[in-house]
């Protein structure tokens, strides 16, 4: 017998279920599964360019050093930047500085914040 397992993209959420659910992993790190996946669908699929933007700011800016959402949000505005076509100076230059931090210290900020490159 064959097991198959299977993968889709989260979906965007409420602005509201997103802000909740952000805010809780930033104070509380046993949250920052949930935050993922709510980081993953927003990026993906919801369309609204600044709330995204500002959500990935506050998260690559928030989140503790070692926190996997730091690495999720630089890769993160790469898929933001694809999909919208640009990024502002603020998410420019926090993507930027993902990357060299992940360059200097992997253990401070995982490699997925240079796979936005």
């Amino acid at each position: 017998m064959h097991s198959h397992l299977s993968f889709g993209n989260p979906l965007a959420l409420s602005h509201e279920v997103v802000v909740e659910t952000l805010e809780r992993a930033l104070r509380d790190r046993s949250a920052e599964g949930e935050a993922a996946g709510v980081l993953v669908g927003t990026a993906l699929n919801d369309d609204d360019a600044e709330f995204v933007e500002h959500w990935y700011v506050q998260v690559g800016t928030r989140a503790a050093s070692g926190s996997p959402l730091l690495g999720l949000a630089g890769l993160c505005l790469g898929h933001t930047a694809r999909r919208f076509g640009r990024l502002g100076h603020e998410a420019l230059a926090l993507a930027e500085s993902l990357a060299v931090r992940t360059e200097e210290d992997p253990t401070d900020v995982d490699g997925r914040a240079v796979d936005r490159l």
